[in-house]
Formats: C-alpha cells, structure tokens, sequence
C-alpha cells in the first residue's frame, strides 16, 4: 500500500518532468518566433497604448470647458458689514461659461485625431519592423546551425583521409609531411567549426531578444518558406499605403488642422455669465427688496494680432509644410530600399539557381574523382584536399544564397506591408 501511494505521488511529478523536457527540447519554427516577438514587444504596445491615449484626448479636446461657479458678496458696508443696510449689498450664486474662438474645438479634436491615426500607423509599422528583424535573426541562426551540420560532415570525411594518408604512410605510399598536411586540415576545420558555432551563439542571442529562451530551443531543419513578396511595380504603387507613409499622411493632415485652428483665432470668443443676487431688508416703503438677476456677455476682442495670431498662423503653416517634406523624404527612402532589395532578390535568386544546377554537381565530381586518383596514386594529397576544401565551401556558398535571399524576401515583405507569417 505504501508503494502505491508513492507511485501515485510520483507520477504526476514525472509527467510535469516529461512536459518541461519536451518543451525544452521542442524545435521553434518561424511562425512561432514571430508569434513571440509580436505579441510581447514592448514598442508596439507603447505605440498602442499612445495612440489609444490620443483617441481619447480627441474627444475630450472637443467638449467647451467645464463652467465656473460664482459666489460672492457684493457692495458689502464696510462700516458695519451689515448685509440689510443698503440697497445694493447683495449674495450672489452665479454661473460663467466660456465658448471658443469660431471652431476651435472642431479643429483641435481633429488635429488630436489625427496624431492619433499617425501612432496606430507607426504601431502597425513597428509590427512589421518587428517581423523583419526576427526573420532575419532567425534567419541568420538557422545558417549557422546547418552550417555546422555541413562542415561536421566534411569532419567526418577529413578523418577518414587522415586514415587513408596514415595506412599509405605505413606501407611507403605516402609520405610524413601527407600525414602531417592531412591532420593539419583536420585541425583547421575543426577551428572553422568552432567559429560557426560562435557565431551560431551570436545570431540565437539576437533571436533572443524577439523571443526570449525560446531562441536556444533548435530550429527548422528546412529552410522557412517566406510568402513571395508581389512584383516590382504593384509594390511601388503600394508604397503610397504603407503604414510609414500613411503616418506622415496623418501627420500632415494634423499640421492641417491647425493651420485651421489657428485661422479660428481671428474669430472672437464668448463667455455668458448669469447671476441671482439675494437681498435683505426693506425698501422706502416698507416693501421687501427684490432679489436681482444679471446676464453679462463677454467678447475677445483680436485686435493685436501681429504678436500672436499671426505668429502661430505662419507657424502652423510652417508646420504642414514641414509635414509634407516629410512625407516627400520617407517615400524615396522607401523607394530606395525597395530598388535595392528587389534587384538584390533577384540576383540572389539567379546565384541560387546557378549552384543548384551546376555548381554543387561539378564540386561534387570533382572531390570524387580527386579520391579516386588520389587511392589509385594517380594523383598527390594536396589536390584531393584542395577539392574537398572547394566543394565544401560551394555547400557553404549555396547556404549563405539561400538564407541572404530569404533575409532580402523578408526586407521585400516590409516594404510590400505584409504582416502574414511565413508561407504554409
């Protein structure tokens, strides 16, 4: 009895065990890294959080102001402080509201609204900077890890030249400096193993900061399939909807707004204030004195615009100006990087294309036949270690083609404002 109750307290502690091994051990695909760097950005949520604060200071930025309350006395003796002496002492309770110049309020809601739409805009632009990033760090890790996959298979077979070279050594094929070239190209590609893992440890610590632990985990063993960014001229056309240029839109459409609000500034403004005066104490003729009711308007009279109105109206429209130039500035940069990306894709592409169909195969050739001549003493050791060494670097060459074109397709999706995940 005893034994079974121990089982049956260990063997949730072992599923919970079995549940953080597999999480551990878990391979993180793209799609996941991208769920993760999105949903815990913090610069994304600041802009969300900006633009929601925005949103709200709009509608309040288009209320009139709260009203005043008075209360006083009024025409009070100072002689006696006495409120039933004279006809004029009076308490007052009264109330004061103000009205803004012309539009304002209009104006001024817009211009918040609008700043509003400008951060919702660099919110979904930060999303897909976010994107970008965590593709081409995990990318960039992806490379370093299959790279070392290849260069720990070439290991492999520079060991088993070590063996050959020292076999032919023993029998008087080879000679002392064969062998102690072989293992000296051991050694060497043990040492470039060693900096691919170094910088495989750099490119996960960069993943990390989108994903946390979750970088360490291993990755895809397939290259991510990205989705194919849209020809060149639909993404030149669509460069005008991007979220970078839709906020300097929003930007430029809030500088309009006040020019608008500072051309209501010539308008005068108004402010209504209403009383009720209590009195006490009686009239001449013996009567009760009547309680007073006031209703005074107030004007602004904008007489001496130079210093103000004038100012803050050249300055608003300094302002849209400035906004517009800005927008002008972030379209060719924009279209810049586009150019450049697309012709870089393409070049990749046709690099890729290139290894796939002769390269990889001639490297492969020709490393084989250099150990068939080399087994046969047709040919020295140096040659077969040259071969080797060029169809390792061509595995290597077609990797870094392959990942800087994905890394380039990433920059394309950017610019082209796709948010989706990678292709199914």
């Amino acid at each position: 009895m005893q034994f079974d109750r121990s089982i049956r307290v260990l063997l949730p502690l072992v599923f919970l065990l079995g549940l953080a091994s597999a999480e551990a051990g878990a391979v993180l695909s793209l799609r996941q890294a991208e769920q993760l760097a999105v949903s815990e950005d913090p610069g994304i949520q600041r802009l969300k959080a900006r633009a929601q604060a925005l949103s709200e200071n709009a509608i309040a930025d288009g209320q009139l102001p709260d009203p005043k309350l008075k209360l006083g006395a009024v025409n009070v003796p100072v002689d006696t402080f006495n409120f039933s002496d004279t006809p004029m002492t009076q308490l007052q309770l009264g109330v004061r509201q103000s009205f803004p110049r012309g539009q304002s309020l209009r104006y001024r809601s817009r211009r918040t609204a609008a700043k509003g739409r400008a951060e919702e805009a660099l919110a979904e632009d930060k999303s897909l900077l976010v994107l970008r990033a965590v593709r081409r760090d995990y990318l960039e890790a992806w490379y370093n890890q299959q790279a070392a996959r290849i260069v720990e298979d070439s290991r492999k077979l520079f060991r088993e030249l070590v063996e050959i070279t020292e076999r032919h050594y023993g029998i008087g094929k080879q000679t002392q400096q064969d062998v102690a070239s072989a293992q000296l190209e051991l050694s060497l590609l043990e040492d470039r193993l060693i900096r691919i893992r170094e910088q495989e440890e750099i490119a996960r610590a960069a993943l990390a900061r989108w994903t946390g632990e979750a970088a360490y985990r291993p990755l895809e063993t397939k290259l991510p399939a990205l989705p194919r960014p849209p020809q060149r001229q639909a993404m030149l056309a669509a460069l005008e909807q991007h979220p970078r240029i839709r906020a300097e839109e929003a930007r430029r459409e809030a500088a309009n707004q006040g020019v608008q609000l500072a051309l209501e500034q010539y308008k005068p403004g108004f402010a209504l204030d209403i009383s009720y005066g209590f009195r006490s104490g009686q009239d001449l003729d013996g009567s009760e004195r009547p309680d007073l009711f006031s209703a005074v308007l107030l004007i602004d009279l904008p007489l001496f615009t130079d210093k103000r109105q004038d100012r803050r109206l050249s300055a608003s429209r300094l302002e849209k100006v400035a906004a517009g130039y800005a927008r002008i500035d972030r379209l060719r940069d924009l279209r810049k990087q586009l150019d450049g990306a697309y012709g870089r894709w393409r070049r990749l592409g046709e690099r890729e294309k290139r290894f796939e169909q002769r390269l990889l195969g001639e490297a492969k050739l020709n490393a084989e036949a250099a150990l068939s001549a080399y087994q046969n003493g047709i040919t020295e050791f140096t040659p077969l270690v040259r071969a080797r060494l060029r169809e390792l670097d061509a595995r290597l060459q077609m990797l870094r083609i392959r990942v800087d074109r994905a890394k380039t397709q990433a920059d394309l999706l950017y610019l082209a404002g796709q948010v989706g995940g990678v292709a199914p």
